[in-house]
């Protein structure tokens, strides 16, 4: 399985040759660079060598003092900076967020599998967040909210807990991005009644055929714009179902305003392993992943999701690893799980952290 922090005694003698150059590669705060140093005249951060840096080796990120670099430090992939923690001891350095939940709260065969039997769905929530610390809200995809509906999703959270939720399908599907500000303002507007309980947007795109866009060129010259306004101060993802458009020309584009690539694991999109070119598939300092499985397969088998039918464990390991590898880079996880990976959602959150335990 590729690994993104592989590869990195071929890069380990040239940063402790630099590292020397600069004075030494001793304790903490030692052989800092003087004033005028190459350091600083990259301003906010470092850009070390081109290479991924094994997390032993990450103390060699930490030689510099707070008035002279930022807290995080970078290292290049060979086709950008990624974020990694100052210091990679397991006790000292800072972890990197995982918040795993299900893809919406309720669903055919939830009662008597998750839900106590006789539960008022009224109260489904409640009880949710009492196993999960986040939920991805699918209705929103329909239509936006109704500002009262927001507001006692927010009254029947506790504090602390997370909402990700679709942008509604008149701005991805219907007007494709095109004159549709109002739109998403109505949307944005709504769902800041959950105040520091919203967290992601996802942008679900459908499959674009010839009709809509003849290429990804064309695509991505309807996307930048639109990118370009989106207001600050929220989590904004994408997710694109035209494969051969994920690359690195696009993850650039959406890298460059913040936007975080939705990682998905659905039978044909190549999940971060599978990824032959081994660019960087992490766009900002967080992302976003969804289990979604084989729709069409596993409906053929049931439309009731109270148990598990497909056997997702070897996947899951391979999520396992990749997740370790993000929190290391100290970059906050947001995944899902559709009741189409494995046949029921919960146990499929189970099963990642039973396996999550396993590694530790």
């Amino acid at each position: 399985m590729f690994s993104p922090l592989g590869r990195y005694e071929e890069v380990f003698t040239a940063l402790h040759t630099l590292c020397q150059a600069w004075g030494g590669v001793g304790q903490r705060g030692e052989g800092l660079p003087s004033s005028g140093s190459p350091l600083e005249a990259q301003s906010d951060y470092w850009f070390p060598p081109a290479g991924p840096v094994a997390p032993q080796h990450c103390r060699y990120f930490g030689l510099l003092q707070p008035d002279v670099r930022k807290k995080e430090s970078l290292a290049c992939f060979p086709d950008q900076a990624v974020l990694l923690p100052t210091t990679c001891g397991v006790e000292s350095r800072p972890m990197g967020e995982i918040r795993i939940g299900t893809s919406a709260f309720t669903a055919a065969g939830w009662e008597g599998s998750f839900y106590p039997t006789g539960m008022k769905p009224g109260d489904y929530l409640s009880y949710y967040a009492t196993k999960f610390d986040t939920v991805q809200l699918d209705n929103t995809f329909y239509r936006t909210p109704s500002l009262s509906t927001v507001q006692r999703w927010n009254a029947k959270t506790p504090p602390g807990f997370i909402f990700a939720a679709k942008v509604p399908q008149v701005i991805t599907h219907e007007k494709v991005l095109v004159d549709c500000d109002e739109d998403l303002k109505h949307f944005l507007t709504t769902m800041d009644a959950l105040g520091d309980k919203l967290g992601p947007l996802l942008f679900q795109f459908g499959y674009f055929n010839k009709s809509k866009f003849k290429s990804q060129a064309e695509f991505l010259l309807c996307l930048e714009p639109f990118l370009k306004k989106l207001p600050k101060g929220y989590k904004f993802a994408v997710e694109i179902r035209n494969k051969d458009w994920l690359d690195l020309r696009y993850a650039h584009l959406v890298r460059g305003y913040g936007v975080a690539q939705a990682l998905i694991d659905q039978e044909w999109v190549m999940r971060p392993w599978e990824v032959k070119n081994r660019f960087n598939l992490v766009t900002a300092d967080w992302t976003y992943v969804r289990w979604l499985g084989d729709r069409k397969g596993i409906e053929e088998v049931t439309k009731t999701w109270d148990k598990t039918i497909v056997d997702r464990r070897v996947d899951l390991k391979d999520w396992v690893e990749i997740f370790k590898e993000f929190v290391i880079r100290n970059i906050k996880i947001f995944a899902f799980a559709n009741n189409h990976y494995a046949g029921h959602a919960p146990n499929t959150v189970k099963l990642f952290w039973e396996l999550w335990d396993k590694k530790r």
